[in-house]
């Protein structure tokens, strides 16, 4: 059985990535094929002609007027993937027809439903509207990873790596040393991890872009809606400052940290990550600053977990694996996928 859950919505791109030209990205070993069409909207159908599964996405295929033209034998493709066209012949054949996926364009993320289009319109869609909020300033990007889409959950529902594998970065001793509370709303799906630091190191992260030093208050609560969506809310403030009753929190600097953890395959993955924050809005050193970092971060986490994937590709059955108390928000996200593959 595979592992990678289906009848669920991926993220599948930026919406930034795609435009007026053919755009091919795999998810959950499924080739697809994206497009803006004229009016502005995002299509996606299955990136393999049907008549001898050139992919569409490659050269001389081309697109036309809203209409995909096979580079290798002419077959022609409206938006709905129903062939319009094909050579030496005005039958087109009833069967002539790629198959389409439901999208959906939603907080700068362009989402698509794997599994039976049927089931996509009561499947619901995380959030993450800071990520196209005024109020905030995003940088982002994505990095393959090959490794297994399980392993970027683990890693991200247990930040205690950052204080050996981020050091110098977003690590101190804190995050380790830290206890974590853990929630799971099994009604809605999602996973709460949360680690508050009450007088923790300023790691360089946090001290070039926010300009404290010394020692912080720093939070990290998590939220995990599987199998796609992370969201680490963090807050970075001076030591002794909470929010008010009233929920304003005038002293403090958030961050809004979100992946989208996509299988590619059953053994590779996409990393989409972004960082959006709600000060220095208009300052471009700092989003340069963000994102050169973060981008070293989630590197050092790809080169361990690929380091991981393959430690675990050559291991025999039946090794056990040791678990701890850090690891209460990482066991109950494998609890929920399990139940999300097996529905």
């Amino acid at each position: 059985m595979s592992a990678i859950p289906r009848d669920q919505w991926y993220v599948a791109a930026y919406g930034s990535e795609i435009g007026q030209d053919l755009f091919s990205r795999t998810i959950c070993a499924e080739p697809i094929l994206f497009w803006r069409t004229r009016d502005g909207g995002v299509t996606a159908m299955a990136d393999r002609c049907v008549h001898r599964r050139f992919p569409l996405s490659q050269a001389p295929s081309r697109l036309v007027d809203d209409q995909v033209v096979c580079g290798y034998h002419g077959f022609t493709y409206g938006v709905d993937g129903k062939c319009v066209s094909v050579p030496g012949q005005t039958r087109v054949p009833r069967t002539a027809r790629l198959r389409s996926y439901p999208v959906v364009e939603q907080d700068s993320f362009v989402w698509v439903f794997i599994g039976d289009p049927e089931k996509a319109a009561a499947a619901k869609i995380p959030r993450a509207p800071y990520l196209a909020s005024p109020g905030y300033t995003t940088v982002a990007g994505m990095e393959p990873l090959k490794a297994r889409y399980s392993l970027l959950v683990d890693n991200l529902l247990d930040l205690s790596h950052e204080t050996y594998l981020h050091g110098g970065y977003i690590g101190t001793p804190e995050v380790a040393d830290t206890p974590i509370t853990t929630e799971v709303d099994d009604e809605a799906g999602v996973v709460y991890v949360s680690r508050h630091m009450a007088d923790a190191a300023c790691p360089p992260f946090y001290a070039k872009s926010t300009g404290l030093q010394g020692r912080i208050t720093r939070w990290q609560d998590i939220e995990y809606t599987p199998p796609c969506l992370y969201k680490l809310h963090s807050r970075i403030a001076p030591v002794g400052s909470v929010p008010n009753p009233d929920g304003s929190d005038p002293d403090a600097f958030h961050v809004e940290v979100v992946y989208a953890i996509t299988p590619e395959t059953e053994h590779s993955t996409h990393d989409f990550w972004a960082v959006a924050r709600d000060f220095a809005l208009d300052d471009d050193g700092v989003s340069a600053f963000l994102a050169e970092n973060n981008r070293t971060v989630v590197l050092q986490d790809v080169e361990a977990l690929d380091v991981l994937e393959r430690v675990l590709a050559a291991e025999p059955d039946g090794y056990q694996e040791l678990s701890i108390n850090i690891d209460t928000g990482g066991l109950a996200a494998r609890r929920l996928l399990q139940r999300l593959v097996t529905s």
